[in-house]
């Protein structure tokens, strides 16, 4: 019988019945399900014990579908494993890494931090910036961008119509916008993109994803692997507390009208002011070559970062619990091994390279102690106060089976799209520019440093200082020395995913690259936080299935890579359930920062074209959320096309063409003309006949299919569309000094006056600022 260390308790398991198996779970919070508890009793039962606390901790950590993806593994091979191709795609570990221009490279990773912010939002938003700044910095990347797409219930929900236990939709925006800003800001890394979506699904489960690029030279590539046997497992960064204890079984659950009271303490805090010289030490000792592999340490604490470090090299590991250095006395082994407490990294380390290692860390203030080895497999062996507190097969623990569930996929929404009529074009402009997903995020964009460390060369305003407006991407310059641009945007589309999951995600990835290619950049890779509801849902799992399948079709089509992506399941709750909700963090090459387009018009007499083909289907569109019109068709979707006509795009920008582009997506042409009229403080006529559609009406609202407005000088107009033949391009209008004339066919309908309108659209949908 093994002499356990003090603190340690064996937990009799062995001759449980099923049902005393299962109540065991759910008293620990372990999270395991009848066919788990069956495949821990059985191997317990061939090693002749029963486990440890620390062993069962560990196991439920690993076994989460947060960090195992147990659910949705099989599906995301399937779907995305041949969209990493070699030499372009460097590394598809913590984040993805992307080759750049000589001999740099770029990385990048979306993740979520939904359940935690819908808990306490101040603090999950800003431990969710703290988590994808550690897994860009865990492939040897410098953090040089920030982005975060939040989805939150209405802002004007009244508080009857809130069900029991969760919080107000204004309060949830107001933390998490709070949480963004001041751990962005107070890190020293810009926000460059994001989007702000209302939506009643939104209400019990908001949703908060994160994404961040990084910057690296190709040859500072690190693995997230141990190397050798006999190398030191060095634990860095903020010291060990009870915050965030059981997060990831947190996250692998709906929420309920308890959350708030039994999962309060699964939330991590975050502390920006030790992020910074983290970043920096590690950053220090990979140009001097002192780290051999990395992990960050997120969800699970040291249990999953050991376990999957050593795991991938195919090792083991000896830990002393011991020497983890804490913030509080009386933590038990157990919680030591799987504390979530944030701003820490473990790195594997050669003996010959320790103390020069620890030198650095201690010059920044930062703590960095060696808790233990790497071993020879198969076992991961941990101490506690220098007796046993566990031992378990690595590959057991870190690496369980997919589960195989049940899936069902439904029928696309087929009804036919209404023609809207063209009586009242000036209330239809209005009504769609001045709903809360159209009006200004100026507010929230201007809490955020966007230009912190110098590098962010289009900013994520378009326009005057005095009238700025909303662009399609920001772009930013890697390298001082160097014109080459990165471009960053982000895509979601909920509501077209709710209507046909797998045409809705083509129609995101589509988004992703019209707002890549609006500003000059040619797709290069996106990386995609796949928001879902509960997987044991056959529909649910059915709805994902299509979405990536979606996901992957169009992202072969128009050219981009996959390196990397995360999965949140059981978003919802109290009855609700979140729509399918992709959301894409996506980058594009550009070749010449001198050589790019903004979204904002620049000069009167100027003209306006339309590229792309006109599509009447209304489905998922701004109109139809505003009318309660569901069950819509979607419009088509041809990335193919899309490819055709956005690389024609980039080469007339390239060519100095282009003053201005702006691609067309939630509200339609009407809400585009007008962001573009804004920034650059003009108007316009057009003539809505050009769409080719019924009516004026549905010419202003539809988004479909993937099109633009650009904005040309009048006398290069010619051979602009003359560089378009054999693609949809056609003659809108003309840039004006004030206002938006709308004709069809010639014919004037309308003018409506823009001023009064743009002080409204500025205001915003009542966020903070």
């Amino acid at each position: 019988m093994t002499d356990w260390a003090d603190g340690v308790a064996v937990v009799p398991l062995r001759k449980k019945s099923p049902r005393a198996l299962a109540r065991l779970s759910h008293e620990r919070g372990l999270g395991f399900d009848a066919r788990e508890l069956g495949r821990v009793r059985t191997y317990f039962l061939r090693e002749g014990r029963d486990p440890t606390d620390v062993e069962l901790a560990g196991l439920a950590q690993s076994w989460s579908e947060h960090c195992s993806y147990k659910s949705s593994r099989p599906f995301l091979r399937r779907a995305f494993s041949s969209l990493r191709p070699r030499p372009r795609v460097l590394g598809t570990g913590d984040a993805g890494v992307m080759q750049f221009l000589g001999g740099y490279a770029y990385a990048l990773r979306i993740e979520s931090h939904n359940h935690p912010s819908a808990v306490e939002p101040y603090g999950g938003a800003a431990t969710g910036i703290g988590g994808i700044l550690r897994d860009v910095l865990a492939v040897g990347a410098k953090p040089i961008g920030l982005t975060d797409p939040l989805f939150f219930g209405p802002l004007d929900l009244p508080p009857s119509e809130l069900p029991p236990g969760v919080k107000s939709p204004r309060y949830l925006a107001n933390g998490v916008i709070a949480g963004i800003r001041d751990y962005g800001n107070r890190v020293g890394v810009p926000t460059v993109s994001g989007s702000i979506t209302f939506d009643p699904a939104y209400v019990v489960n908001p949703l908060v994803n994160v994404g961040c690029v990084g910057f690296l030279r190709r040859n500072r590539l690190l693995p997230n692997r141990a190397q050798s046997v006999g190398d030191h497992l060095v634990l860095a960064g903020g010291l060990t507390g009870r915050d965030g204890i059981g997060g990831v079984a947190f996250a692998s659950k709906e929420l309920t009208d308890r959350s708030e009271s039994e999962s309060r303490g699964a939330v991590q805090l975050g502390n920006p002011i030790m992020k910074e010289p983290l970043i920096h030490a590690c950053l220090e000792a990979f140009d001097r070559r002192l780290v051999r592999g990395l992990k960050d340490l997120g969800g699970g604490g040291v249990a999953s970062a050991s376990g999957e470090l050593v795991h991938a090299g195919g090792f083991g590991s000896a830990i002393d619990l011991a020497r983890i250095p804490l913030r509080e006395k009386g933590l038990r082994p157990w919680e030591v091994w799987v504390s979530e407490s944030q701003e820490r990294m473990l790195l594997d380390v050669r003996p010959s390279q320790l103390a020069p290692l620890l030198t650095i860390f201690r010059r920044y203030d930062v703590p960095a102690v060696s808790i233990g080895r790497v071993t020879n497999p198969p076992f991961e062996e941990l101490t506690w106060e220098g007796k046993p507190a566990a031992r378990l097969r690595v590959g057991f623990r870190v690496a369980p089976t997919p589960l195989r569930r049940p899936l069902r996929k439904r029928a696309a929404a087929r009804l036919p799209s209404p023609v809207l009529p063209s009586k009242d074009l000036e209330g239809l402009f209005t009504e769609l520019l001045l709903a809360p997903d159209s009006t200004s995020r100026e507010r929230v964009i201007r809490l955020y440093d966007h230009e912190v460390q110098g590098r962010t060369a289009i900013r994520p305003l378009h326009g005057r200082l005095t009238s700025p407006s909303h662009g399609d991407a920001a772009v930013l310059q890697p390298r001082p020395e160097h014109w080459a641009g990165l471009a960053v945007a982000t895509a979601s589309q909920p509501w077209a995913c709710r209507e046909d999951p797998r045409r809705g995600a083509e129609w995101v990835v589509e988004e992703a690259a019209r707002n890549l290619y609006a500003v000059g950049a040619r797709p290069d890779a996106f990386s995609n936080c796949l928001n879902f509801g509960n997987p044991e849902d056959p529909g649910v799992l059915g709805d994902f299935s299509s979405v990536t399948q979606g996901l992957a079709a169009a992202a072969r089509a128009l050219g981009f890579a996959v390196p990397s992506g995360n999965v949140s399941f059981y978003n919802g709750g109290l009855g609700a359930e979140i729509p399918p909700t992709p959301v894409l963090l996506a980058t594009g090459i550009v070749r010449d920062l001198r050589r790019v387009a903004t979204s904002d018009l620049k000069e009167a007499g100027n003209a306006l074209f339309l590229l792309g083909t006109s599509a009447p289907q209304l489905g998922g569109s701004l109109w139809a959320r505003r009318h309660d019109r569901s069950g819509l068709a979607l419009p088509p979707t041809a990335p193919r096309n899309l490819r055709r006509l956005g690389e024609r795009l980039v080469r007339a920008i390239e060519a100095g063409t282009v003053r201005s582009a702006h691609d067309i997506s939630d509200g339609g042409l009407a809400v585009t003309l007008a962001e573009m009229a804004f920034g650059g403080g003009l108007g316009f006529d057009v003539d809505l006949a050009v769409t080719g559609l019924e009516s004026a009406g549905t010419a202003l609202a539809a988004e479909g299919s993937s099109r633009f407005v650009v904005e040309v000088p009048a006398e290069r107009s010619t051979s602009f569309a003359r560089s378009f033949q054999g693609l949809p391009c056609a003659r809108l209008g003309e840039v004006t000094g004030e206002g938006a004339r709308l004709e069809w066919s010639g014919h004037h309908l309308v003018k409506i006056p823009l001023e009064p309108l743009y002080v409204r659209w500025r205001q915003g949908p009542g966020l903070p600022g």
